[in-house]
């Protein structure tokens, strides 16, 4: 009997306790959904300050409230806070218990998706829109538009990806080339050096070219050279004119002297006076 006694008081105060519990639970959910009606307004009016307190009192209130963190990510949407919307969308999205509430969340998701050109996430989200109600159109159209979307920017994307291989096989083109030319440039450069060395070895200490400078020694050379020297027994041409002008002289005097005889009655001396 004591066992007894002692197990209907325990069974009783679970019970008590269980049906406090419910209670509270039961009033969190009516107040979160009071808070959430409230901000429903608020958007409404536009007045997305006000509705977002509203909202997060909700939350605050019950955690799990899904009308709460689902609408809240519906007027970030509005707002235009893209990234807070998929934020909120995708945490009532898994803590929803029922499909159609899945299904809203995940829908809502892709069109969040779609207006961030994410068309390929898109795609996931509405097809995961559409395993929890298959019945759903305007679901379906999306994700057909999506699917479009992402095939375009998949072609876009491969395009950008040979442009930028294209690029890069150019600019290793004009690296080579750069680096033929430079090459190019040095042999050049080299040789010019090379050169300028040659000639800088040819000249003299004054910058003359040595070979100037020994050409004009040799025509020196070959003026001498060529000068007619005398030849042993033989008189030089300056020696044959003097004594062309002596004879010349002597005979001149002789002239004269013969003259002078006529003159005088004299025979004239067939012999030279030599």
């Amino acid at each position: 009997m004591k066992h007894l006694a002692l197990f209907i008081i325990t069974f009783t105060s679970i019970f008590s306790f269980s049906q406090e519990k419910d209670k509270e639970a039961l009033q969190a959910a009516k107040k979160a959904n009071n808070y959430v009606y409230e901000a429903n307004n608020l958007i409404d009016e536009d007045d997305f300050v006000a509705a977002e307190k509203e909202y997060r009192k909700a939350i605050s209130e019950q955690s799990t409230s899904v009308a709460g963190i689902y609408n809240l990510g519906n007027s970030y949407i509005k707002k235009g806070s893209l990234d807070e919307a998929i934020y909120r969308l995708d945490q009532a999205a898994k803590i929803a218990t029922s499909k159609t509430e899945k299904h809203k969340a995940y829908h809502n998701i892709g069109n969040v998706l779609m207006q961030n050109k994410k068309c390929k996430e898109a795609v996931e989200a509405y097809k995961s829109a559409l395993r929890n109600d298959p019945t759903d159109n305007e679901t379906r159209y999306n994700l057909g538009l999506a699917k479009i979307c992402a095939e375009k920017q998949k072609d876009k994307d491969d395009q950008n990806k040979d442009d930028k291989d294209k690029d890069k096989k150019d600019d290793k083109k004009d690296q080579d080339k750069k680096e033929g030319d430079d090459k190019k440039d040095d042999k050049n450069q080299d040789q010019k050096d090379q050169d300028k060395k040659e000639g800088d070895d040819k000249k003299d200490d004054k910058g003359k070219p040595k070979d100037e400078k020994d050409d004009k020694g040799k025509g020196d050379d070959k003026e001498k050279q060529q000068q007619p020297k005398p030849r042993q027994g033989q008189m030089s041409p300056q020696q044959v004119k003097n004594l062309l002008e002596a004879m010349n002289n002597q005979e001149q005097k002789v002239q004269e002297k013969i003259n002078a005889e006529k003159q005088k009655g004299t025979k004239v001396k067939t012999e030279k006076d030599w």
